[in-house]
């Protein structure tokens, strides 16, 4: 993948009901996965959207500044992540990589 224009990636997940509270927790822009990424040069911020018809499935857009900067945070940090990871799967029924984008700037 190019590394010009931000680095993007998309996760779909399906949230058991009774844990969505924990999972916004863990995923939203200020949840656990993001001060995980603060911790990197080149982080430049998470969305957490919940489907308006079905409540239990969310998806996640992280940003980088490059590719590079993505894959060098999780060598850096492979077993801060490996744990989180750990942790948070008992929150979800299933996760799906919805892609890897590449972020156009559009400003004058």
């Amino acid at each position: 993948m190019s590394t010009d224009g931000t680095y993007v990636y998309v996760w779909e997940f399906d949230v058991h009901a009774d844990r969505v509270a924990d999972f916004e927790r863990h995923y939203g822009p200020d949840g656990s996965w993001a001060r995980l990424f603060r911790r990197a040069t080149g982080y430049v911020g998470t969305a957490l959207l919940q489907d308006r018809q079905v409540a239990n499935r969310y998806v996640t857009i992280d940003r980088w500044r490059s590719e590079a900067a993505y894959r060098a945070f999780r060598t850096t940090f492979s077993a801060e992540y490996a744990r989180l990871d750990a942790e948070c799967e008992t929150l979800t029924t299933a996760e799906r990589p919805l892609g890897e984008y590449r972020e156009h700037d559009t400003s004058p």
